[in-house]
């Protein structure tokens, strides 16, 4: 599905609109492991994953630690530093090969005055975000680490392409612990 495709399943805009937010958008092809938003930075783009795979993660104690996973058609943003301007204390990587469209928050933020319909789309795009947030929290509080990594197979068939240290550190686990998981699920 093209990202205007997936757009229209959000909320239908206008073809001008469309066109104009088109003439903002970049694609670019990101190869295994290389980052997309460098940690320190300021969020200054919206990204989409078109294929492949892209996580957001941070660094606690030496550690790497995953918290968010990105698949076709789905947002990746550092929100906290989009809308406040500051830099983010995490980063985004391309996991595998990907392809992620990116806009210029600046120049988006601008149509929003001029297209109602493609603010009101980012809208809807930004609060499934915050839903799925929210629902990840609670999965985290709620759940234990096999219903979680249940619902993580649920969510892509991409899982097998996931190195094992992020699935563990997504799940807040050990990869000892996700390797008895996963001979109990299969």
């Amino acid at each position: 599905m093209d990202i205007f495709s997936f757009f229209e399943s959000i909320y239908q805009i206008s073809d001008e609109a469309e066109n104009v937010l088109h003439e903002i958008m970049n694609v670019k092809a990101y190869h295994k492991n290389e980052i997309i938003q460098e940690i320190g930075s300021r969020c200054k783009t919206v990204y989409f994953v078109k294929d492949g795979c892209a996580r957001i993660f941070y660094y606690k104690d030496g550690n790497d630690i995953t918290e968010h996973f990105s698949f076709e058609n789905e947002l990746i943003v550092r929100a906290e530093s989009l809308f406040t301007g500051k830099p983010t204390s995490k980063g985004i990587q391309a996991i595998d090969k990907s392809t992620v469209l990116s806009i210029d928050s600046e120049s988006l933020f601008k149509l929003y005055n001029q297209h109602h319909d493609i603010e009101r789309l980012f809208r809807l795009l930004i609060e499934k975000e915050y839903v799925n947030t929210v629902k990840r929290i609670e999965s985290l509080q709620f759940k234990t680490a096999k219903e979680r990594y249940a619902e993580l197979l649920e969510t892509t068939d991409y899982v097998q392409k996931i190195p094992l240290k992020y699935i563990a550190t997504y799940l807040g686990i050990t990869q000892v612990s996700l390797s008895r998981i996963r001979a109990d699920v299969k």
